[in-house]
């Protein structure tokens, strides 16, 4: 396969004033002009309309004027009328009246067919109400492919200068696109204006893995190759693809979802310490892991086919497009030398669940008495569930009451809606728009991130195990047994959360 080669991105380059707002997480950033490309679309329907509105109810955005434009015809009464079903139906954060009215105040449209003259006009009259210390922040909430006719809208409408721009992925398909697709963006955007989102990150709970890691002493000295057995990511879903089938085709679960979600959660895992928390040191820590990463070995893939794909419509007969994808992969560096990652996420599954469960090393069993219990239900495990409701357990052997050395698993368990702060909690398109505006890398990816992750998947690209069947509603093939072997996978659980009462 023949990919362009040019010199690597340079690493990113952060003014002092965004390096001090990483570090601050409440500073107010300025005010801004939001442009939502596709504002018309299921995301934004569903997520950046509510978030954007519960940002501007809350007081943690700057003043903001949102601009929507998509390829249908409204007027700026029927897109506020869309907007406002939308967060009727889908804000996790309900808003009084008096919020809604501000924030409708705020909401505008133009049609993307009118072109760039219109939308630079509309963007200087919300730049004119907001102030003199207005930047920009477009939202490219479309496949890639009309990314590259937003990008060239932008710039004959001359609004790249004081403008951030968030793209949504796919990041590229292998290592010659994800070039391609970063020097036509670098045509346009330098890369530290450049914020690659991927939602998983900005859940509470995968910034809880940073603060679990580096701010106690009980976990960071056993945070490594010695006390580690192996690390599980585990993302099933129970969603189909409804209208998505075509898309999917020529994605897939190892593009859609291990590249751009779970490698990322990986490297959250596996990084090490920054010189400090904020955006240039926790990127560079990131980028180290993706370097690491061992080229994916085929042998080590177990892919899947959930039964009736091949009769959605957009699919081909015989498509061997999977639907699932388990793997097993290893980082080559000093800390993690032999300590296996297991990923596996796929559509149509038993349960929908986001969790990292780290597996500790098995102390001997020497000394307790046979039938004790000890080492029967499987190692210790430090448990993150990155669902909305953070939560995290910690599981290990106690002796059950009674007479005798008998042993039961046990765990301790905690909630972010067990806290007083519970309400706090941002959802993670809210929090990660919230973090583009303020100028903070933190939770995105870099252009040299995203290629790292693409070579080293080459060798799965080029040779692919057959996509095996498995019927909705299971846990995968039964082949992802075998990969995991002698380890068993942890979901699905044989205990559940304790809910707060």
């Amino acid at each position: 396969m023949s990919v362009p080669t040019r010199p690597r991105p340079q690493t990113i380059s952060y003014p002092a004033s965004e390096r001090r707002s990483a570090r601050n997480a409440v500073e107010r950033a300025d005010p801004h002009v939001i442009v939502l490309f596709g504002a018309t679309g299921d995301l934004a329907r569903r997520k950046l309309l509510p978030g954007l509105a519960h940002l501007a109810a809350s007081e943690l955005a700057p003043d903001i004027r949102v601009i929507g434009t998509s390829l249908e015809d409204m007027s700026d009464e029927e897109f506020r009328t869309f907007a406002k079903e939308a967060v009727d139906e889908f804000a996790t954060h309900p808003l009084t009246t008096e919020q809604w009215d501000r924030f409708d105040d705020t909401l505008h449209y133009i049609p993307q067919t009118a072109g760039p003259g219109p939308l630079r006009a509309a963007v200087d009259r919300a730049e004119e109400a907001l102030g003199p210390d207005a930047r920009r922040l477009h939202y490219l909430s479309v496949p890639p492919k009309a990314a590259l006719a937003v990008l060239q809208m932008l710039r004959e409408a001359d609004l790249v200068s004081r403008s951030r721009v968030v793209m949504e992925k796919p990041f590229g398909t292998d290592l010659a696109s994800a070039i391609v697709l970063n020097d036509t963006v670098h045509e346009t955007f330098a890369e530290d204006q450049i914020f690659r989102i991927d939602h998983f990150l900005g859940k509470e709970a995968a910034q809880n893995i940073l603060a679990f890691r580096f701010a106690n002493g009980l976990f960071e000295p056993i945070w490594n190759r010695n006390f580690i057995d192996h690390v599980q990511i585990d993302i099933p879903e129970t969603l189909g693809l409804d209208q998505r089938a075509n898309f999917y085709e020529s994605t897939g679960a190892y593009k859609d979802m291990v590249v751009t979600h779970l490698f990322q959660v990986m490297a959250f895992v596996a990084m090490e310490p920054p010189t400090a928390l904020e955006p240039r040191a926790i990127s560079e820590e990131k980028n180290k892991v993706f370097r690491s990463l061992l080229p994916i070995d085929p042998s080590h893939v177990v892919r899947g086919q959930f039964a009736g794909y091949t009769s959605l419509p957009g699919v081909a007969p015989d498509s061997d497009t999977e639907t699932f994808i388990a793997l097993k992969c290893g980082l080559d560096n000093w800390r993690w030398a032999g300590v296996p990652f297991y990923l596996r996420t796929g559509k149509k599954m038993a349960e929908g669940a986001r969790i990292i469960s780290i597996a500790f090393k098995e102390a001997p069993r020497s000394m307790f008495p046979p039938n004790s219990g000890v080492g029967s239900a499987g190692p210790d495990h430090l448990t993150f569930d990155l669902a909305d409701e953070s939560k995290v357990s910690l599981s290990f052997y106690g002796k059950r009451p009674g007479p005798g050395m008998r042993l039961e698993k046990i765990s301790m368990q905690f909630s972010t809606q067990e806290t007083e702060r519970a309400g706090d909690v941002l959802e993670a398109y809210e929090r990660l728009i919230l973090d583009a505006m303020r100028g903070d890398h933190t939770l995105f990816t870099t252009a040299e991130g995203i290629e790292s992750l693409w070579e080293r998947s080459q060798p799965l690209l080029d040779n692919p195990p057959e996509a095996k069947p498995y019927p909705a509603g299971t846990w995968g093939p039964n082949a992802i047994h075998q990969l995991v072997a002698p380890h068993a996978w942890r979901l699905p659980f044989e205990r559940v959360w304790r809910e707060k009462k």
